[in-house]
């Protein structure tokens, strides 16, 4: 049996289903479509251990529950998490300050990513960046993820600059941001 996840209609142009499904048919496959439904919400410290699972895995120097603990509390910071089948899949912490926002963190579980969880934190916290006023939203991610560099920039996002052997004295910090100002008043 082949299964198709489906993110949102949003993320799926109706063509591009249609296309994938008439594929599979002529393949002779039965397909089944899984909505799968991924919920955001605020980071609490009871999300704490999974969260620092997820981030044991993802970096070679990791936060600490310190640091989590000060984003909760942090009077203009926005952390959030996603959460997949009742399991925390991936987490992303904001800070938003005035005209600008930056993505401080932002991590999926190893086991879950390819399917949208990214996308879906990083949409949470441009909407967020954007409700809180911020006109820019800059964010700093290791130059061999690949895979999270092609994410920010189909989203918007721009490299404006490079920070030489950041990570661990080894690799490149390529930075990164989105203009969030509406443009359309300057027509």
């Amino acid at each position: 049996m082949q299964i198709i996840s489906i993110l949102s209609i949003s993320n799926v142009s109706i063509k591009r289903l249609q296309e994938l499904l008439v594929c599979l048919l002529c393949r002779n496959m039965a397909p089944e479509i899984i909505m799968l439904t991924i919920d955001l919400r605020p980071m609490t410290a009871d999300d704490l251990d999974a969260v620092l699972l997820i981030e044991q895995a993802s970096f070679p120097a990791p936060w600490n529950r310190d640091h989590f603990l000060h984003e909760i509390a942090a009077l203009h910071s926005y952390p959030h998490v996603a959460q997949l089948d009742d399991r925390l899949a991936g987490y992303v912490c904001l800070m938003s300050l005035f005209e600008e926002a930056q993505i401080l963190d932002i991590a999926v579980a190893p086991d879950q990513r390819g399917r949208g969880i990214a996308l879906a934190l990083m949409e949470c916290a441009i909407g967020l960046a954007v409700e809180k006023g911020a006109e820019l939203l800059a964010l700093e991610v290791r130059s061999t993820n690949i895979a999270a560099i092609k994410l920010y920039e189909r989203l918007g996002f721009e490299r404006v600059g490079i920070r030489s052997r950041y990570y661990e004295g080894v690799d490149d910090a390529v930075l990164m941001e989105k203009n969030l100002k509406c443009d359309c008043l300057s027509r």
